[in-house]
């Protein structure tokens, strides 16, 4: 069988969220083929398969602009909820 995931991460390590990334992660039977990275601002292919999806990908200007949003969107928010939980616990 073959084995597709893709797996959306939120890395930071500042309490303001300054260095906030989201990461967008392609990976075909464990191996990571094509990254979305927000800092880069584009797709990254790490096999030849994924050199042609980043290429192709990189094209659609619109997704590439709703992806560098998920850093406000989709990281931000849930940090903030997380962090808050966790202070709110303490």
């Amino acid at each position: 069988g073959y084995y597709l995931d893709i797996m959306n991460e939120c890395i930071y390590s500042t309490s303001d969220y300054s260095d906030m990334v989201f990461l967008r992660t392609y990976s075909f039977n464990k191996d990571v083929d094509v990254q979305f990275n927000s800092t880069v601002g584009k797709f990254v292919g790490f096999t030849e398969f994924g050199v042609k999806q980043a290429e192709y990908l990189n094209k659609d200007q619109t997704s590439l602009l709703q992806l560098k949003a998920e850093v406000d969107r989709f990281c931000r928010h849930n940090a903030q909820n997380h962090d808050s939980a966790l202070r709110d616990k303490a």
